[in-house]
């Protein structure tokens, strides 16, 4: 698996695409830029699946809006967005890591007032957020990204999931009004 879209892989490093097969001498395999156009930059990232690749997809997410094309849609997406973006992705590629096996899929999109993540795995079972327990230590992993996604929510796949969060760029209604589509649930 390649990713989510067609094309040459390569590792992600400070935003940049190397031409490489994932797996092969990085971690991470990145598609900058496949499906720009009108609805703003993106980028998928081909991951291992083991633990060391949650770091890589923090650095992924970080280089999407320095380096990588979001950049040149958006050049001012404000620090506590990135950093929003890398909590998300961190938690939701730490998820995929702990309960799947093989690859994971990370997608980055601006998408209007939004930036859209989506984490894919192979894991055929939806997570399910649990009652806020101060005394519970660790899975707190969805807790936290619904209380800063506008959207969370899980799309069955033929061979797993997708979770799929909006992280709005600014206040307003655009951020909080995404399109979904019918074969998703909300978590």
């Amino acid at each position: 698996m390649k990713g989510l879209t067609d094309g040459p892989a390569g590792s992600c490093r400070d935003g940049r695409a190397d031409a490489q097969e994932p797996g092969a001498a990085g971690e991470a395999g990145a598609e900058e830029g496949a499906g720009e156009g009108a609805g703003g930059a993106q980028a998928t990232i081909t991951l291992s699946g083991e633990g060391a690749c949650i770091a890589e997809a923090r650095r992924c997410a970080a280089a999407f809006f320095t380096r990588g094309g979001a950049a040149r849609h958006r050049p001012t997406v404000p620090e506590r967005v990135v950093g929003l973006v890398q909590l998300v992705v961190s938690e939701l590629v730490t998820n995929a890591c702990k309960y799947a096996y093989g690859p994971v899929v990370l997608r980055l999109r601006l998408a209007g007032a939004v930036v859209e993540v989506e984490v894919r795995d192979s894991a055929p079972v939806f997570p399910t957020a649990q009652a806020p327990d101060p005394h519970r230590v660790g899975r707190h992993g969805l807790e936290i990204v619904r209380a800063v996604a506008s959207v969370l929510a899980v799309r069955g796949e033929r061979d797993g999931k997708t979770v799929i969060a909006h992280i709005p760029l600014g206040p307003g209604p655009a951020a909080d009004t995404p399109a979904t589509r019918p074969d998703t649930t909300t978590v």
